[in-house]
């Protein structure tokens, strides 16, 4: 019989931490006398003829711990039933697939171990969450890993830009990564002090439309313009873009690509050019001269160096696998809490009842959200009068009553 191995897969997108991760628990394993072998394309990789595999040993693994990016190659391939098989386990002798993933990943790895005890072959599965977007609902309100990394090169971005807008006396529009959830760019928005941040959350009490997010925009610049400061950085979440009509994106102009369904393919745009074109021709339209440029927080986010923060958390989360399997655990999610106690969970219990996991959103009623808004700078129901002076009809611009709130 040869040596009992385990198998590690990523799948998704990049986040700071996932050599971390891999290395910690090739690193556990390798200790107790596990053969660690990481599949590179995912499921795609680790279900085909020939996989490409990385047979780790301690070197490797001690190489990779601290950098970002995936040293196993990631894939977004979500295999049908019939691309399922049993021979990469059989052939290696496989007791344990970690995947690192999002739900998508997680979801699949229940279904293979369900395919493979099918067919009479024992390979327990645990999970590892991971997302920039920290929008997963784990306990304690846990950040996701990657996320604080994520921020922080987010951070370094916006501050620099903010610099070139006090420098060149300039508006800077922004957008930031989360598509279903605004913490990345809240967290990059608060940190940097930035005047204007619009978040999905934020329309809580009313539809999202394109007039209301430049309306925003606008209403922090003129807000500044009373003030006398010619210079400012709006960050819109991406997550803002998603929820507006599909019908008003396709009559707006946009010239967009479409996918086989004929929905607009957003991935394909820069949504920070896109709203600053309509700050720069509503801005037009109202006779009113400012500069504005786009920039787009995207991709530059995903694969930098973890921080100290996510160095720790996964760290923990990959001897948490090991913990995980030496207690029996299968078909769960590795978890932790503030304390650092480690959990298994089960999808179960993140689904709602459509059997859908639910994004864990930004909680506009906490008060870190609400003691944020006074760094922000917008025009309120005391500023009307005097916005008259640049702007006619400037209760048009009044941020409560854009997000009828009260």
């Amino acid at each position: 019989m040869s040596i009992p191995s385990i198998a590690i897969i990523c799948g998704g997108g990049p986040a700071p931490g996932i050599n971390t991760v891999v290395s910690t628990i090739a690193k556990t394993f390798l200790k107790d006398g596990y053969r660690v072998l990481g599949v590179h394309g995912g499921y795609k990789g680790i279900l085909s003829e020939n996989p490409e595999v990385t047979d780790f040993d301690f070197a490797y693994a001690d190489r990779i711990f601290s950098r970002g990016g995936s040293s196993l190659v990631m894939s977004r391939f979500k295999p049908k039933e019939e691309d399922f098989n049993a021979k990469f386990f059989i052939d290696n002798n496989v007791k344990l697939l970690v995947t690192i993933g999002g739900d998508d990943t997680a979801s699949t790895a229940n279904r293979l171990a369900k395919y493979l005890k099918k067919s009479k072959v024992d390979v327990k599965n645990i999970h590892v969450p991971k997302t920039i977007d920290n929008d997963l609902p784990l306990p304690d309100r846990n950040p996701t890993f990657g996320f604080h990394s994520a921020k922080d090169e987010g951070v370094k971005i916006g501050n620099t830009i903010y610099e070139d807008a006090i420098t060149s006396q300039n508006w800077f529009i922004m957008s930031a990564m989360g598509r279903s959830a605004g913490h990345l760019a809240f967290g990059i928005a608060s940190a940097c002090h930035f005047p204007m941040l619009i978040i999905p959350e934020m329309f809580d009490k009313t539809k999202v439309t394109l007039d209301k997010v430049v309306n925003l925009i606008i209403s922090s610049m003129i807000k500044r313009k009373l003030e006398g400061i010619n210079y400012g950085v709006a960050l819109v979440s991406e997550g803002v873009f998603h929820v507006i009509d599909e019908q008003e994106l396709k009559d707006s102009g946009i010239l967009f690509t479409y996918d086989a369904h004929g929905h607009p393919e957003l991935g394909n745009v820069s949504k920070s050019n896109i709203f600053n074109v309509l700050v720069q021709e509503k801005l037009k339209t109202l006779g009113i001269e400012i500069k504005s440029r786009p920039v787009e927080i995207g991709y530059e986010l995903r694969c930098c160096r973890p921080i100290g923060y996510d160095l720790t958390l996964c760290t923990l989360l990959g001897i948490g696998v090991k913990k995980l399997y030496d207690e029996g655990n299968t078909g769960c999610i590795v978890t932790t809490n503030s304390r650092g106690d480690i959990k298994p969970m089960f999808l179960s219990e993140f689904e709602n009842s459509d059997g859908v996991i639910p994004p864990r959103l930004v909680d506009i009623e906490a008060e870190i959200y609400k003691l944020s808004l006074n760094n922000l700078h917008f025009l309120e129901e005391a500023d009307l009068a005097k916005a008259e002076k640049i702007v006619p009809n400037p209760e048009t611009y009044d941020f409560n009553k854009i997000l009828n709130w009260k």
